[in-house]
C-alpha cells in the first residue's frame, strides 16, 4: 500500500513540473545568401543565421522582456 501512495504522489509530481512548461519562443532568422528574414521557433538549416529575438508571437512582433 505504501509503494502505491508512493508511486501516485511521484506520477502527481512529474505532471505538476509539465504544466508549469510555456511555449518555445520565436527569433528571427537571416538568410546568409540573401538576408531573407523569417520567423521561426527552431533553425531553418546551415544556410540561416539567429537575427533577433526572443518573441512571444509567431510573427515576431512582440519581444520577450527579460526577467
Amino acid at each position: 500500500m505504501i509503494h502505491i501512495k508512493r508511486s501516485v504522489a511521484i506520477l502527481l509530481a512529474l505532471c505538476c513540473t509539465s504544466l508549469n512548461a510555456g511555449p518555445a519562443p520565436w527569433y528571427k532568422w537571416r538568410s546568409k545568401i540573401d538576408n531573407y528574414l523569417s520567423c521561426s521557433q527552431t533553425p531553418l538549416g546551415p544556410g540561416w543565421v539567429k537575427d533577433s529575438g526572443p518573441y512571444k508571437d509567431s510573427r515576431c512582433e512582440k519581444l520577450v522582456l527579460a526577467k
